[in-house]
């Protein structure tokens, strides 16, 4: 990332919170585009085919999550809307006043959240992979139809925090389109293994993350026809 201008930097958001994110090493005019992560892997890793496609148009930020990469707290907040605050605060620490997001899976979620939550901030937005709110009947679908595939979960983290190779190979079977079957178990045990760092955490993030129906803060009332 450093060959396009990028470097990783640490934002201290508040004492105790620190956010990792990649970011241009010279100021420029150019549009600033944010790129958030999904739950499986952290920032760099998930955008870095993106990354030098964008650069010579886009001064490209690439933000870690806290408890992924080098993102951290000891605060037990765990919520979308504390990711997404961290994030609004590391992007104007870092004189960045407008930009475009983009946000896949957990990272379209709070993407979201941060539209919604600082709208002087978000100039537009690209997701895919994700929903508005993940809602307790949103997760209940999913879990009833990966239930009648054969794969039984009581919650999130049985899928998205695998404790073995198999586990890891079946969570990145259900993201990912005709995943190669070559691929060794050797990776996906590196994969189950870059999961446990924070293992508490992330776990707690996911709990979080699922929220009453009725508690959707973006919830959209029907319209008559």
């Amino acid at each position: 990332m450093k060959l396009v201008g990028l470097r990783p930097q640490k934002i201290e958001i508040e004492p105790g919170t620190v956010m990792n994110i990649w970011a241009p090493t010279r100021t420029s005019d150019k549009p600033a585009v944010v790129l958030l992560h999904g739950f499986s892997l952290d920032g760099i890793h998930t955008w870095q085919f993106h990354v030098p496609s964008l650069a010579g148009k886009y001064s490209v930020y690439v933000p870690d999550f806290m408890f992924f990469g080098s993102s951290t707290t000891d605060r037990p907040e765990r919520s979308v809307a504390f990711q997404a605050q961290c994030v609004d605060r590391a992007l104007k620490r870092l004189g960045v006043g407008r930009c475009i997001v983009a946000g896949f899976s957990y990272g379209g979620i709070v993407s979201f959240e941060l539209a919604r939550t600082c709208p002087e901030l978000v100039e537009s937005l690209v997701v895919c992979g994700s929903v508005m709110t993940l809602t307790e009947s949103i997760t209940a679908d999913f879990f009833r139809r990966m239930g009648n595939d054969g794969l039984k979960l009581s919650g999130w983290s049985d899928l998205l925090l695998p404790d073995s190779a198999k586990g890891a190979r079946t969570t990145l079977e259900i993201g990912t389109y005709m995943l190669p079957q070559w691929i060794p178990d050797c990776i996906f045990r590196q994969y189950q293994e870059v999961m446990s760092e924070h293992i508490k955490e992330k776990a707690e993030l996911l709990e979080a993350l699922v929220i009453p129906d009725d508690e959707d803060p973006n919830k959209i009332s029907t319209l008559s026809q």
